[in-house]
């Protein structure tokens, strides 16, 4: 985003960026209350499915779960992992490198090494969360093992929380019946759905504002048409929002209307035809 642009709209940095910190973060009240389920499940030591379409905002709503999480006295370790394409030994490895733990050459000795980390955890009263983004796209012979991960003194102590998260394919692999294990085994299991035209309105007034602007950017009937447009989705939401400031900076209007919106769907849909 250009210096002209940001002046044109009183902005201080670009308002749709990724850089914002997890405090900044802003979910319309649908979202909220799926961190506040997830919160619950896992004080509950619970594991838990969360699945939605791409851009609905699952990236945003976990890293409000990490910022809840890792506060001083929350009483959770939290360990992400994002490559989600490894076989079974080369994820346990990526965990052990995670926890800070030494990798071991066998499988065995991999998986020996972080279940002890989670009984060490548990006598200090620590719980471990393990978040496995993009979890639609695990190996099948990592999900066999999975439920065995979850099992501690004869399966009678939760003694760890997973967080599978990923598109609703994966929804649809852990109900096939070689996966009922796993499946079994997560009781909390939560669905993101794309956002709603007042929670799209709301986000880029919440944007604008955070990066400088406390006016009206966007016209009412020109927020409905972005909104329509990009599904309810944060992703396209941004693209679009960023493209439309640009548009209107280059022609000198203070107010995004509809149907510069209009024309800007209409040269997308050519460029792509």
């Amino acid at each position: 985003m250009t210096p002209s642009l940001l002046s044109a709209f009183s902005l201080r940095e670009p308002p749709f960026g990724k850089d914002l910190p997890d405090s900044d973060l802003w979910l319309p009240p649908s979202k909220q209350a799926r961190v506040e389920s997830l919160l619950e499940a896992l004080s509950g030591h619970q594991s838990v499915l969360l699945v939605g379409e791409p851009g609905v905002g699952k990236t945003c709503l976990l890293r409000a779960l990490r910022h809840r999480l890792i506060a001083p006295g929350a009483g959770f370790r939290l360990t992400y992992c994002h490559n989600a394409t490894l076989g079974r030994r080369d994820f346990y490895r990526q965990l052990c490198l995670a926890l800070a733990l030494p990798p071991s050459a066998s499988a065995a000795g991999l998986f020996y090494a972080v279940s002890s980390h989670v009984q060490e955890l548990a006598q200090e009263r620590i719980h471990p969360v393990f978040l496995l983004d993009e979890a639609h796209l695990l190996h099948q012979d990592t999900l066999d093992h999975l439920h065995i991960l979850l099992n501690y003194e004869w399966d009678s102590k939760p003694l760890l929380s997973l967080v599978l998260i990923g598109l609703s394919d994966l929804q649809d692999r852990l109900c096939l019946r070689r996966n009922r294990s796993l499946y079994s085994r997560i009781h909390t299991r939560l669905t993101i759905d794309p956002l709603l035209p007042e929670d799209t309105a709301e986000y880029i007034r919440m944007r604008l504002l955070r990066a400088g602007c406390d006016r009206e950017v966007f016209a009412s009937d020109a927020l409905a048409l972005l909104h329509e447009a990009a599904l309810g989705s944060l992703r396209d939401i941004d693209r679009l929002a960023t493209a439309a400031l640009g548009e209107a900076a280059k022609k000198k209007r203070r107010l995004v209307e509809r149907e510069l919106i209009s024309r800007l769907l209409q040269s997308g849909a050519q460029a792509a035809a």
